[in-house]
């Protein structure tokens, strides 16, 4: 019998480690796939291993119990803090590690940490490691990302009920948001994108639609993004013309999440803070160059995408090496009308 059919389902572990993806976008498409770990043994302990900004995701969310911060920046830093983490993890006695990061590295750590079954994709050259693998097929891939995670839990005999990317706030992070945005209503822009300045549209197209959605929907603009970032939101600030608030590198992930979930609009390039939107069913434009709409997508009723169709996309490249036309190709116009459309749509439906 082989590790990929091997089933995981008629096991009854008392506790079980997850160990999360480290982008944020990724950690929100990977949720679907721990709601059927819940589904699968609800009255298991689960436990999230994620770095410092993935695992406020899954801070006082409904599918896992507990969340283990994987710091290689801090205390985790180098070959002892990669003990040192191990050491943590052994004396937790996780009973399964479902894998859901596809490094190496997750595989060592559980290894490592003596879990007694360890379950993930065969990539990475860590098969050896686990006792529960299955490829990471070519079909597989040219699914949606949410899919391969639950794709790989399939493969294990775990199945369940086909859950939304779902993300949770505190009342009184919601109180926040309002607090932080200063206004009653508002829409979003998110123009970062942390894996590269290739995924970044043009943050006068991005005060430019600020300015014309907030007249046409009367509501404030809000900027968000990481610290990395704040260059791009100072920038757009001074290009918007409508009432504004710039929280770019000015909020932790958490008030993040809480601004975007309690906002009536997002307009975000491919990247964490688009998924997070899905994720809480804000109405959604994203706007995508080099990097595949197909298979990353908001993953929501409610999103529209933008792209221009450029033939050299999608290259997948951080920085584009030549004129970046897939991203100067669509205009502010193009995405305002997403909008519209966007908002009229969920009108409809809501009748």
């Amino acid at each position: 019998m082989t590790s990929r059919s091997r089933s995981l389902a008629d096991k009854t572990p008392g506790k079980v480690l997850i160990r999360a993806t480290n982008w944020i976008g990724d950690g929100v498409m990977m949720t679907p796939a721990l709601g059927v770990v819940r589904q699968t043994w609800p009255d298991a302990e689960i436990v999230v291993a994620a770095n410092p900004l993935v695992a406020q995701l899954f801070t006082h969310h409904p599918w896992c119990d507990r969340v283990l911060v994987y710091e290689k920046s801090g205390r985790h830093k180098g070959l002892g803090g990669l003990r040192r983490f191990i050491r943590e993890l052994r004396r937790e006695d996780f009973d399964v590690a479902i894998l859901f990061q596809k490094a190496f590295e997750a595989a060592l750590l559980a290894f490592g940490a003596g879990v007694p079954v360890r379950a993930g994709f065969k990539t990475d050259l860590r098969g050896i490691l686990l006792t529960h693998k299955t490829p990471l097929t070519d079909g597989i891939k040219r699914l949606h990302h949410s899919r391969h995670y639950l794709e790989m839990l399939k493969a294990f005999g775990l199945c369940g009920s086909d859950l939304p990317p779902t993300l949770e706030l505190t009342a009184e992070e919601e109180k926040r948001a309002f607090d932080l945005s200063s206004f009653q209503r508002w829409l979003v822009l998110n123009p970062g994108a942390a894996y590269g300045s290739a995924k970044r549209w043009y943050p006068e197209r991005f005060a430019e639609v600020g300015n014309q959605l907030a007249k046409k929907l009367d509501v404030g603009v809000v900027v968000v993004g990481g610290p990395g970032e704040a260059a791009i939101g100072t920038d757009i600030e001074q290009q918007l013309s409508c009432p504004s608030v710039n929280l770019v590198g000015k909020t932790t992930v958490r008030e993040m999440m809480a601004v975007i979930g309690k906002s009536c609009l997002a307009i975000s390039n491919d990247s964490g803070p688009m998924h997070i939107a899905a994720a809480f069913d804000v109405p959604t434009v994203a706007i995508f160059g080099p990097t595949d709409h197909k298979t990353t997508y908001p993953y929501a009723r409610c999103a529209k995408v933008v792209h221009s169709g450029a033939e050299c996309a999608p290259c997948l490249k951080r920085t584009c090496p030549i004129d970046h036309h897939c991203m100067l190709d669509v205009t502010a116009d193009q995405v305002v009308l997403a909008a519209t459309e966007l908002l009229d749509l969920k009108r409809d439906c809501s009748r």
